[in-house]
């Protein structure tokens, strides 16, 4: 039995193989824009949990050779006083995003859905609190020029150069990062599949 990452994010997969999972990679093609404004008025717990949705079933319909394996999309959203924030367009909003939340706390949201061979599915959400460090303008200057936030929901990351400003968080590292691992244990042990078997024979 092996695991499929319907992601392309570096860090869900460092994430997996520090755990002893050597996923198959398998990026989805889903319109996240498309799915949100079909969707409607969501939370922005729910639309992570239809965006991951949508990204497994993707992998699950159009790689039917890996049937027999665990699928699991993801997908991750910063909320800032109601407000819900993915990636950001470009250099300038990375720092008008991080002048917003500097010195603040915001709430990281990681939706997660797996998708059993059977076809069975579970979602489940991860909501970590982010406390910020009040970083200064040069400091935000200087990140935002190494180009690390433009790709990532929030304009940030723990596991990087973003690391240093967090000064703390509330709930779990690992859904910080994208993939919530005891959560997907949890998940995985509701559907009957065990966590161990998915660790990477070596």
């Amino acid at each position: 039995m092996r695991l499929v990452l319907g992601s392309r994010s570096p860090a869900r997969l460092a994430t997996l193989r520090a755990a002893g999972i050597e996923p198959v990679v398998l990026v989805s093609s889903v319109d996240e824009d498309r799915v949100l404004r079909e969707a409607g008025d969501v939370t922005p717990t729910e639309a992570v949990t239809l965006l991951a949705e949508a990204k497994a079933a993707v992998v699950a319909r159009a790689h039917p050779a890996m049937a027999g394996d665990v699928v699991i999309g993801c997908d991750s959203m910063l909320e800032l006083d109601g407000r819900v924030l993915g990636k950001p367009a470009d250099a300038d909003e990375a720092r008008a995003r991080w002048r917003a939340m500097r010195g603040r706390t915001g709430h990281l949201h990681s939706g997660h859905c797996v998708i059993l061979a059977d076809g069975t599915t579970s979602s489940a959400v991860s909501t970590t609190a982010v406390h910020f460090a009040d970083v200064s303008d040069e400091e935000i200057d200087a990140y935002v020029a190494t180009g690390e936030p433009l790709h990532v929901a929030g304009a940030f990351t723990i596991d990087g150069l973003g690391g240093a400003f967090v000064r703390g968080i509330d709930g779990d590292h690992h859904g910080v990062v994208g993939i919530s691992l005891p959560l997907v244990r949890e998940m995985l042990v509701g559907l009957g599949v065990r966590w161990t078997d998915l660790w990477t024979a070596t």
